[in-house]
């Protein structure tokens, strides 16, 4: 086959988001290494030590040793080619390859004899080899399995997590021949201390991570259901999930909003290729279905605590705490807050919205918000909601609430992450 001696590897790495720039980071320890991004605006930040994600330190981005580059050319001639743009889906909840497959075209006119294509994109299995392959291969001229390879290795950054980092977790590969196969858990195993798990296929590979976060987002779907139940009989979920959690078998999830990159989307991969198949996905769906309608279910119950309140102006004034996907991130792609705070608005309320790590141009582009630069508005709101259990909302007292609320306000927490608090009894607290 003529693949290149590992040691003598040079690589690149397509897509410098919350995936590739920590790789080609972690990468650049072993290898040279050569990031690529189309954004212009990406690598001038990462190049003045700057990481908007907050993925990497400005630390690690000023002692790092890879080249960054936007140009194509600059690419040409690596022996592999590591692929991480993102995959969504469309307003329609289909998926949305085109950037995956104009990375690939990319790549292709890029390629030499004996080089090795691996995609950490997630996919439903077969994108791979019948969709990404053939792109390679028009671009190129060269034949696929012949003249170049395909390998897989889902990607399993979870954004803000310091402790699962890409070089501490177990990764999963899979190459197109058995030779590939070895040379790429090589090739990772020197970033994970030889934590490598060895798939039966590419197929296999991309199969297990659609799953995965299908999975998560299943059983976070129940949780969101028997809260929904729960409410209606006064019962607050979060001391059911307390006791329940005293079993040694009890799974630990707990009700909220589901976006982000990966359980708000992955689910839908694995749902378009069953119906390819000409299979229903029921299971699949219907956990998607509760968490999709999770933020409308959580604007009505705030909606009808807001109304009892004896205060209650004609308009209500809320106050909401957190906009994106999940805590201690910056991160606010698919971020079901935004449809909670869209809900509260259509229902006639005025919506401020704080966030402390949120980007004020990202969230004006993405949403049309107008976050806040801070929460000192004394006794402004007739409601405050804990969305996104950032830090900084988690060390709330009951004095920074009372701060922000008119006397008889309503606390609405989402998280229960003020549950222990104890608040002057004229305030209204609800929970799921």
């Amino acid at each position: 086959m003529g693949l290149p001696h590992i040691n003598n590897i040079k690589i690149v790495t397509v897509g410098l988001g919350y995936v590739g720039l920590p790789l080609s980071l972690r990468l650049s320890g072993h290898f040279p290494v050569t990031g690529y991004d189309v954004d212009p605006s990406r690598i001038l930040e990462l190049q003045d030590g700057y990481d908007r994600t907050g993925e990497c330190s400005d630390q690690e981005l000023a002692t790092a040793a890879f080249h960054l580059t936007t140009d194509p050319k600059a690419i040409a001639g690596a022996d592999v080619y590591i692929v991480t743009v993102p995959t969504p889906v469309d307003a329609d909840n289909q998926p949305d390859l085109s950037a995956l497959l104009s990375a690939s075209e990319t790549v292709g006119r890029a390629l030499k004899q004996n080089a090795i294509v691996v995609y950490e994109s997630t996919v439903y299995p077969g994108v791979t080899e019948t969709l990404c392959g053939p792109v390679l291969e028009t671009a190129s001229g060269r034949v696929c399995g012949q003249d170049f390879y395909l390998g897989y290795s889902p990607e399993r950054i979870n954004p803000g997590d310091k402790i699962h980092t890409v070089d501490k977790i177990t990764k999963v590969v899979a190459g197109q021949t058995p030779e590939v196969a070895d040379f790429l858990m090589s090739l990772y195993g020197r970033l994970t201390n030889g934590k490598v798990f060895l798939a039966k296929n590419i197929k296999t590979a991309e199969a297990a991570k659609v799953i995965e976060n299908a999975q998560r987002d299943i059983n976070i779907a129940f949780v969101n259901e028997v809260a929904m139940i729960f409410n209606q009989m006064g019962i607050k979920t979060h001391d059911v999930l307390a006791a329940a959690g005293t079993k040694w078998n009890f799974l630990n999830f707990t009700p909220g909003l589901v976006g982000g990159h990966c359980i708000g989307v992955d689910p839908y991969y694995l749902a378009h290729l069953a119906r390819q198949l000409g299979h229903n996905p029921e299971v699949v769906l219907a956990g998607r279905k509760i968490n999709d309608d999770m933020a409308g279910f959580l604007a009505r119950q705030i909606d009808r605590q807001i109304q009892l309140l004896p205060l209650k102006s004609e308009t209500a004034r809320i106050m909401v705490l957190g906009l994106t996907f999940k805590e201690n991130v910056r991160d606010l792609r698919n971020s079901k807050a935004a449809d909670l705070i869209l809900s509260l608005q259509k229902a006639g309320h005025h919506v401020d919205v704080h966030d402390p790590l949120a980007d004020p141009g990202e969230a004006k582009a993405a949403y049309g918000f107008d976050l806040l630069t801070g929460t000192a508005q004394r006794a402004a709101y007739d409601c405050v909601i804990s969305v996104v259990p950032h830090k900084t909302y988690v060390a709330f007292q009951a004095d920074d609430l009372v701060a922000l609320l008119k006397p008889g306000g309503l606390v609405a927490d989402l998280k229960g992450i003020w549950r222990d608090i104890e608040m002057p009894g004229e305030y209204v607290r609800w929970e799921l």
